[in-house]
């Protein structure tokens, strides 16, 4: 595939998006038919260029990879056109009601394609090996507005909505939502959509989105995608956020009120190099998407926050990461990671990006931060545009770096870092003294100092975190309300305190027939909260119980990502 060029009207009402793609592509053996990735979709025609007929057939299905769809082409076809509609199968579509939204008002519709579920809500070659350009004519109900991972072209006089990308990415980062949207600018070339009643708070707390890129320009090179705007989406949105190019997808629940959770925005803005202009070829190579992106993301939060914001974030990642591989089978554990007769979300974990991330930090500590950071301008602007393996990152690595300093070279084994599980034992560690800090007072806390006369004036979202994750096991329940009385942590608006909190109060068996948690379960999508909140659940049979009451009731508002993983956990029967 080269092209993707969509016509697509969104139907509300039945939860579908129905019309057709035509597909450009290139024709090496003019006998071959052409086959596309499909899933959850209904295929009633395909034709040619001349507008005829082709014979088309739907494979047998795999519950992991859904069908092949097989056309029979002409000699001469260079296009075909799928004529489709989606269902209520179309993994990548999340369909929500006015009340699932903030100004519960209007409905609401986005889609999620990493890893392959953009074949759920249209007929191609769903790789990330495969590079497209794409425009598209999206016709939506009145009063609502389409947004897309593309430059706007306008509504035209026959109220569709059309958008076109010049620059060729790989189809998971095809994107789209509608809804009651509005703007607001914080830049000439960057700006904030959300609901109406979120919008302006919205844009103050990413006020810095510019400054972000233009640190990342003077990091490694220039923006190549025109706009960087951010799209703040309703909370059933499963991920922090998605790198769709020219339009961030994030979650509301970013919205700290202090910026100190904006390195998401960094990590996602990163992804314009890391991602969406250099992209791993297959889904085994995923650490060269996140790795790189968390390494970029820690660069831009230095930049513009300073070392010891930096140094904060490093040390917490390193934490999570460290208990998460205790969790994981040795195969999760390895950033070139095998994944044969896998589904590409099984290997989703914190590994990619920390693991990743460490990686590059040893190489910057071993050939010095200049050199390392030539290496990377060469490295971007090298592969600008295409899809690679791991194989050729380490052949460009042995001949652009490790030729400048054979001595440096020789003190990293890339076969422990890429191949094999758990942590080299060079891995870079990072100690910072706002998180020392918290230590202390937790100590002070411990050995019986009263939580209101602890010094926690100024602790940002990060120390917090840090204070209730460091809880030893013996914490007691009246020790827990003691903490809640003085700090109200159930009573948090901070979604990543919250769930810290909600994750220690199951495990200590506190308040657990409160309001927080069931509220908490239903009023966010995002995986990240969910699956240490339901897991904890599930770890005694009372728990198991309240989670999959709670369960029953929140699943019809979580995306099929979310779904994906917390049907395991609780081993979900439909």
């Amino acid at each position: 595939m080269r092209h993707v060029s969509l016509d697509l009207a969104l139907d509300f009402s039945l939860h579908a998006a129905a019309g057709s793609v035509e597909l450009t592509f290139d024709r090496p053996d003019a006998h071959a038919p052409l086959t596309l990735d499909v899933q959850g979709l209904v295929v009633t025609a395909a034709s040619g260029a001349d507008g005829k007929p082709r014979r088309f057939q739907v494979g047998s299905e795999d519950p992991r990879l859904g069908s092949a769809l097989i056309v029979d082409l002409e000699p001469a076809d260079r296009t075909v056109k799928i004529a489709y509609h989606t269902t209520d199968g179309s993994a990548a579509l999340q369909w929500l009601a006015p009340e699932q939204t903030r100004d519960r008002k209007h409905p609401f519709l986005f889609t999620q394609g990493e890893a392959i579920f953009t074949r759920t809500w249209i007929p191609l070659q769903d790789s990330p090996g495969v590079r497209v350009t794409y425009d598209a004519r999206i016709l939506a109900p009145a009063g609502l507005t389409v947004l897309m991972s593309a430059e706007q072209l306008g509504r035209g006089p026959d109220g569709a909505w059309r958008f076109r990308l010049d620059k060729p990415v790989a189809p998971y980062l095809i994107a789209l939502a509608c809804g009651d949207l509005a703007f607001e600018p914080v830049s000439q070339r960057s700006g904030i959509w959300a609901e109406r009643s979120l919008v302006k708070a919205a844009r103050d707390e990413l006020v810095d989105t510019e400054a972000m890129i233009a640190a990342a320009e003077s990091l490694f090179g220039p923006y190549r995608w025109g706009r960087y705007d951010v799209l703040v989406l309703p909370p059933a949105f499963p991920f922090g956020g998605m790198e769709n190019p020219r339009l961030t997808f994030a979650t509301p629940t970013i919205l700290a009120g202090d910026k100190s959770l904006v390195a998401l925005i960094a990590h996602e803005l990163a992804h314009s190099w890391s991602g969406n202009l250099v992209t791993n070829a297959t889904w085994r190579d995923f650490w060269l998407n996140e790795g790189f992106t968390v390494y970029f993301e820690q660069r831009i939060m230095e930049r513009l926050y300073g070392a010891d914001r930096a140094a904060l974030e490093q040390q917490l990642s390193w934490n999570e990461l460290e208990k998460e591989l205790r969790e994981l089978e040795p195969w999760q554990q390895v950033l070139h990671m095998d994944l044969a007769g896998r589904h590409p979300d099984d290997g989703f974990s914190i590994v990619p990006y920390e693991k990743g991330a460490l990686f590059l930090r040893r190489l910057e500590q071993l050939f010095g931060r200049p050199r390392f950071d030539a290496f990377l301008r060469g490295y971007f602007d090298g592969h600008a545009f295409q899809s690679i393996t791991t194989a050729d990152f380490v052949e460009f690595l042995k001949n652009q770096l490790f030729t400048q300093d054979l001595a440096a070279a020789a003190r990293i084994d890339l076969a422990a870092w890429l191949d094999q599980p758990g942590l080299p034992s060079d891995a870079p560690r990072t100690a910072s003294p706002a998180l020392a800090k918290v230590d202390q007072e937790r100590q002070r806390w411990l050995a019986g100092l009263p939580a209101r006369e602890l010094a926690t004036a100024g602790f940002i979202t990060q120390q917090w975190q840090h204070f209730i994750q460091g809880m030893p096991v013996a914490v007691s329940v009246a020790q827990m309300a003691a903490l809640d009385d003085a700090f109200h942590f159930s009573a948090s608006g901070n979604s990543e305190i919250l769930c810290d909190w909600l994750v220690l109060a199951i495990r200590h068996q506190y308040r657990l027939d409160d309001q927080p948690l069931a509220k908490f379960l239903m009023s966010v999508g995002r995986r990240k909260f969910l699956k240490p909140l339901y897991t904890e659940l599930a770890k005694t049979e009372g728990g198991l119980a309240r989670a999959r009451a709670i369960y029953a009731q929140a699943r019809p508002r979580y995306h099929a990502v979310a779904t994906g993983t917390i049907d395991k956990i609780l081993k979900w029967q439909l």
